[in-house]
């Protein structure tokens, strides 16, 4: 099958494109527009070089060591030590998809004309990103003021040191540059500094997470609408007149959606329901779900800014022929959005949780304890109460923000930083145990709309889900191992809803 082609050019790449380019290995391609921007803005660097004017991470060293120029002599020199010295990530390698969304951020950033790198030093990361070569990156060590440690990295990489994965395997990287016939980047003037300066790592995975955040919200409401029919909830919580009332960002949308999700349902018959109100875990789902899409846009709308424009510090602005000192690769804006889209995710897991702990009550669902089916010794799913318990906690703890109060550094100059690479990590893990919590509920719900003998009435996005989950897991007849049940509509709920 042909890799699909995405054009960057005149328009910025979305969210969505850089996941298809990460995740399923489409090519990118620049256009006419874009490399008209990256020649505009080399230029006037070379053109201020030539006239010895001082220029930050060109003729001054960088950080607190601004103030120490370079010699003439050394300024090609300096680029080529630059990655080396900020080769200083630590922890645990990223994974290919996290490399691959990195190196479309930075191509994405130096494409928007504000970063005055060699035309050859992009086309040559795009090369490598359409080759599979993936440098090796450790994981940690960026505080958010511009991803230069994992930049760094790259950058060695691909001028051959250190190591690159291709083709399935650790190699050195200047093996893996010849294998793919590429040679290693030429770094002149500025283009080191011009590698590094930027939130490549929180931009790229910030379009990882949107992407998983998306399915999450499909299913997760998929979820819900299976545990209305199994627990026989009152569908007046969706209703749309209430609903407009008090119009909450997002809540008249997840509204609509649950009404769509349970088109043909029994529920919407008089007396269906078995309660006048139910728990709020039922009830506020409007609500605390439009918490969750209102939160989700923000940081999709922060994250396309970050991948639409520069945040070069110097910024190259070629129209006016100048180069401005700034603080735009500070992510402060950009990383609440993300504190808030934990957040928004955790209070969805304790309302999953709090659900799944309902339906298998007798006294509040009315239904067998634990759902099982035979009663008795047979333990039903009593057991993953536990791992619900577990991985609500878990979330509730990656929610709390870790972007206040960072550390000064570079010799006091570096006094203020954002955090983001981190903050999106922990959202992240925070979407794979949520996943899980999901997929437990499906799981719980399938088998409470069997014991509650409602699979005839049920509406059509609940039959979906029924019927999905079945392919997945058996009935759970008697007791048996259920982690492998749980990993395989884990793995489901990471996909997008068919």
């Amino acid at each position: 099958m042909t890799a699909r082609v995405i054009v960057l050019d005149a328009k910025p790449l979305g969210t969505e494109e850089v996941a298809e380019i990460a995740r399923r290995n489409a090519r990118l391609v620049l256009g006419e527009e874009a490399m008209r921007r990256i020649r505009a803005s080399r230029a006037l660097i070379e053109h201020l070089t030539q006239l010895g004017k001082p220029l930050y991470g060109v003729t001054t060293g960088l950080g607190a060591c601004v103030d120490t120029p370079l010699a003439e002599a050394d300024l090609v020199a300096f680029q080529h030590s630059v990655p080396l010295s900020h080769s200083m990530g630590a922890g645990p390698s990223l994974p290919t998809e996290a490399v691959r969304a990195l190196m479309v951020a930075r191509i994405c950033g130096m494409a928007a004309g504000g970063t005055g790198t060699s035309e050859g030093v992009v086309l040559g990361l795009l090369a490598a990103l359409n080759a599979g070569i993936h440098p090796v990156i450790p994981s940690w060590g960026s505080v958010g003021a511009a991803d230069l440690a994992p930049l760094g990295h790259l950058a060695r990489a691909l001028r051959g040191d250190g190591e690159t994965e291709y083709q399935g395997r650790i190699m050195p990287s200047a093996e893996a540059l010849k294998l793919a016939g590429l040679e290693p980047l030429d770094l002149r003037e500025k283009d080191g500094h011009a590698i590094i300066v930027a939130n490549s790592l929180s931009t790229g995975t910030a379009c990882l997470a949107l992407e998983e955040v998306a399915c999450l919200i499909e299913w997760s409401l998929a979820a819900v609408a299976l545990n209305y029919e199994a627990f026989r909830a009152s569908l007046k919580a969706i209703d749309e007149a209430a609903l407009a009332a008090r119009p909450a960002f997002g809540q008249r949308e997840i509204g609509a959606r649950l009404r769509a999700e349970l088109s043909g349902s029994g529920l919407w018959q008089d007396n269906a329901a078995r309660r006048l109100q139910d728990p709020l875990s039922f009830r506020c789902v409007p609500q605390v779900w439009g918490g969750l899409l209102h939160a989700y846009e923000q940081a999709k709308l922060a994250t396309e800014i970050e991948l639409g424009h520069s945040g070069d510090n110097p910024v190259i602005l070629p129209e006016a022929e100048r180069i401005v000192s700034n603080g735009n690769f500070d992510l402060t804006a950009f990383t609440l959005t993300w504190e808030s889209l934990g957040q928004a995710l955790a209070h969805c897991a304790v309302g999953t949780a709090n659900r799944s702990m309902k339906l298998m009550s007798p006294t509040v669902a009315e239904l067998p304890r634990f759902l099982s089916a035979r009663g008795g010794s047979r333990q039903g799913y009593a057991e993953l109460q536990k791992p619900v318990a577990a991985l609500e906690a878990e979330i509730r703890h990656l929610a709390n923000p870790m972007s206040l109060s960072p550390l000064a550094i570079s010799d006091g100059v570096e006094d203020q930083s954002s955090m983001a690479p981190r903050v999106v990590a922990k959202t992240a893990a925070i979407i794979e145990r949520l996943r899980y919590l999901v997929a437990m509920e499906l799981i719980f719900a399938a088998t409470g709309v069997e014991l509650r003998g409602v699979l005839d009435s049920m509406g059509d996005g609940p039959r979906r889900s029924y019927e999905a989950v079945r392919a997945l897991v058996a009935p759970l007849d008697d007791d048996r191992e259920m982690s492998a049940d749980m990993a395989r509509v884990a793995r489901m709920v990471a996909g997008p809803r068919l």
